[in-house]
């Protein structure tokens, strides 16, 4: 892991990151799986984490052996996110550093693999702390991100759409997957990666840091104010 560099700007990964939602997306794909006879591994979801819908559905299909294209998989998968998508919760920490970062004027911003659609579902109880996001980018709505993660594109379009345009090293990313992990990177971003327990520490390499909770994270060793309490 690299030395922390100061940064200006502070951009968030959401799945499994802000939200714990990775669990309502396990729960949904095997749901659909399970009528096929397949079973939705850890291998398979860690190979399509942040990616863009179309290309996450592809490689489940792909992966699973499943009868389906693509269209008809996003279709019958959109009835299982319906259902649980609403139910997601905040993962520790969330709150308190979103908080603190936009109570001390540090821009702050969302960069996700998702689309317009699943947001709305999964932020519907969360309004209000996503209202203190400067901008919101979604991979596989917006039409300025033409490749999702693992290339870089969310990530500087995002950082383009802060008022001051920053350089792409005075950004942070907060990041849980592999896949978004190499996007930071390869967008010249620092990556702080809060990884699920269950990932093989293989998969963490290039992260700046890597925590088990954003509770650990310390702003002030990036140059950011540090906590209040």
């Amino acid at each position: 892991m690299a030395s922390p560099k100061p940064v200006t700007h502070v951009i968030f990964d959401m799945d499994g990151l802000l939200l714990d939602t990775e669990r309502l997306y396990t729960e949904a794909t095997q749901a659909l799986a399970t009528p096929y006879g397949k079973e939705y591994t850890w291998e398979v979801k860690v190979g399509c984490m942040g990616m863009k819908g179309p290309q996450a559905a592809q490689h489940i299909i792909d992966s699973l052996g499943l009868p389906l294209s693509v269209s008809e998989y996003l279709e019958q998968i959109a009835k299982h996110y319906n259902a649980l998508f609403p139910t997601a919760k905040l993962l520790p920490g969330a709150e308190r550093l979103v908080r603190h970062l936009h109570k001390h004027n540090i821009p702050i911003a969302i960069a996700s693999g998702g689309a317009q659609d699943s947001f709305d579902l999964k932020t519907t109880n969360h309004r209000d702390l996503v209202s203190l996001f400067g901008h919101v980018v979604l991979a596989s709505s917006d039409p300025e991100v033409t490749k999702g993660k693992p290339e870089p594109d969310v990530f500087l379009v995002c950082a383009r759409r802060f008022p001051d345009n920053p350089d792409p090293s005075k950004c942070l990313v907060f990041e849980d997957a592999p896949n978004g992990v190499q996007a930071g990177v390869a967008a010249g971003m620092q990556v702080v990666m809060v990884p699920d327990s269950r990932l093989s520490s293989e998969l963490t390499k290039g992260a700046t840091e890597v925590l088990a909770s954003l509770e650990d994270f310390k702003p002030e060793r990036y140059g950011l104010p540090p906590f209040d309490d």
